[in-house]
């Protein structure tokens, strides 16, 4: 007799066997069991369909690993809970680091003066003025230019990654004429002020244009963080209306950006984490296919990412999004006014057979919804980004509605109610004021700054190499030599007055150029060899303190607890940016 043949059998003589006990109970209770054991089935079943999945997306050697890394987390914690002398060290010591870095992160942020109450009279605007001079004051450490740059901060000199786009006075003074102007506005009172719903609708339809979907439809966020939790909520809600989905999934690079982690911890969205390729930094389409299932409501792609600026195959995607029916988001936030100009600079054809631009926006058509930092390369003020989707009946979902409530109907199309009208109004002064002329203009001087820098790097730097094969304006380099340790070189970099991004999976470094950097794209060269040659040669003093690159990323490796202490370091972190 065959095994399924047993099995079989026995499960009908258990089923014969729950029957007869079934039959002496009243009607009700029988009612009351069925149910008890239909749940339970269906439980169980829902548990191996889960676990079936989870296994399919990862594979056995990804779920094996992350199984054995949640285990080894999990023995630590409870290691140093225990009542035994050498937990009882190894806590004592964890808590002494700990202590000490917390206390340096309040130091770096933390002023002496303090104002913990309002004055008993208003102060005249001169004492104010005053005090923004010397507020300003507590950054001059970062005034490190020399000669002539003497007075220049970090980022007027370009030195800085990201951060500050454009900088120029005369845009700065655009701005602030605007803001001045409309910095009692309120776009949740269009009826008092049309003037900030006019520009609103404009911003959002001058990006839809730029991304090739005039007839789509959008709304403005406070950043690109909230464009990508918007753009999530808004699947969530389309996916239980129109499928019936109650427990949502979604598939990501690992390369995406964290805004996605951010918005799935919110709205309850498990995610699968897709590794991508090590040479070309692409999604692994071959396990996104894998782990799509029936819970699936949204694929994501970058272009590009934050993390090495490269893109995802978003065409690859599409096709997927397309046979499987779900939503396709493409993140632009970083790319934002530099890859819709790619193509009409004629930069979107790479150089050298490196850097060629690959479809991303709206012309693909399973891309469903695009986020775009207008407060980045759009040279808008910081608080302003636009999520757009390819139809107002998509949109429709990121809106939430209230009829029933005692103070009357409420709408809000994001995440907040009142929302600042001068950010919108310094917006689309800001793009008014560049035009096409300028978007052009940028994209062209901040990308072949990037590629410069890039190629300078492969055919100058032995020691380095290029992450991937970056379109646009994010360049991210490794170490290949044993004696370069990246991180290390980020730290040295910073003691010239770099501010570079520190990366992990792998170690790099990465540098976002901008409208500042040409200016200093030289130095940046002749610095980073230099530091290269004193890493290589460096002896390490006994008792000398790591770099904080070296120190936090290197403590994120260091052991199963790793995460977790710096996560508490993060969370120090955000608690001294309250401190007085």
């Amino acid at each position: 007799m065959s095994t399924v043949t047993t099995l079989t059998t026995k499960s009908l003589g258990a089923l014969v066997a729950i029957q007869n006990r079934l039959s002496v109970l009243p009607p009700a209770a029988r009612l009351i069991v069925v149910l008890s054991l239909l749940h339970t089935t269906l439980t169980l079943l829902s548990g191996t369909v889960e676990s079936y999945r989870h296994l399919r997306a990862r594979g056995i050697h990804g779920t094996f690993s992350e199984a054995i890394n949640r285990l080894s987390q999990w023995m630590v914690r409870v290691y140093l809970k225990l009542p035994v002398e050498g937990s009882k060290k190894a806590r004592q010591r964890i808590e002494t680091e700990m202590g000490a870095a917390k206390l340096d992160i309040e130091k770096r942020l933390v002023g002496d003066a303090k104002y913990i109450g309002l004055p008993d009279e208003g102060k005249p605007i001169e004492w104010i003025l005053a005090e923004f001079d010397r507020m300003d004051a507590l950054g001059q450490d970062h005034k490190e230019g020399e000669g002539e740059n003497k007075a220049l901060t970090a980022w007027e000199q370009g030195k800085v990654s990201g951060a500050v786009y454009h900088g120029h006075p005369s845009l700065s003074n655009v701005i602030s004429t605007a803001y001045a102007r409309y910095c009692l506005s309120n776009p949740l009172h269009p009826d008092l002020f049309p003037a900030v719903r006019k520009m609103e609708a404009e911003i959002v339809r001058m990006c839809l244009e730029l991304y090739n979907n005039p007839d789509g439809a959008g709304t403005m966020t406070s950043g690109g963080t909230e464009s990508i939790v918007m753009a999530v909520k808004t699947y969530r809600d389309w996916a239980k209306e129109t499928k019936g989905i109650t427990k949502p999934e979604m598939i990501l690079p690992a390369s995406a950006h964290a805004a996605f982690d951010k918005a799935a911890a919110y709205f309850g969205i498990k995610i699968h984490q897709i590794p991508v390729n090590s040479v070309s930094r692409k999604v692994d389409m071959k396990r996104v296919r894998k782990a799509i299932n029936p819970n699936t409501i949204l694929l994501v792609g970058s272009a590009p990412n934050f993390p090495d600026g490269n893109m995802d195959p978003i065409s690859e995607l599409s096709q997927l999004a397309l046979k499987y029916k779900i939503g396709l988001h493409v993140d632009c936030c970083l790319g934002s006014f530099i890859m819709p100009y790619l193509e009409k600079t004629g930069l979107s054809e790479g150089l050298n057979g490196k850097y060629k631009l690959e479809p991303f926006d709206f012309r693909v058509p399973g891309v469903t919804s695009i986020s775009c930092d207008t407060h980045k390369y759009g040279f808008s003020p910081k608080g302003s980004s636009v999520i757009m989707y390819r139809s107002a009946e998509l949109r429709r979902h990121q809106y939430f509605v209230m009829t029933g409530w005692s103070g009357g109907l409420y709408a809000s199309p994001s995440m907040s109610g009142s929302r600042p009208g001068a950010l919108i109004a310094g917006t689309w002064a800001a793009m008014m004021s560049v035009g096409n002329k300028g978007y052009l203009d940028s994209c062209t001087r901040i990308v072949n700054c990037a590629r410069n820098i890039a190629e300078t790097i492969r055919n100058t730097v032995p020691e380095l190499y290029i992450l991937g094969s970056p379109p646009a304006s994010v360049i991210a380099f490794g170490s290949k030599h044993p004696r370069v340790n990246v991180l290390e070189l980020g730290d040295m970099m910073s003691k010239k007055g770099w501010h570079l991004n520190a990366l992990s999976n792998p170690p790099a470094v990465h540098i976002a150029c901008t409208m500042l950097t040409p200016q200093a794209s030289d130095s940046f060269i002749s610095d980073l060899k230099e530091c290269i040659r004193e890493v290589k040669n460096r002896v390490r003093k006994p008792g000398e303190k790591e770099g904080t690159m070296v120190a936090l990323y290197g403590l994120g490796k260091s052991s199963a607890v790793g995460p977790s202490m710096v996560g508490e370091l993060a969370e120090a972190f955000l608690d001294a940016l309250y401190k007085i």
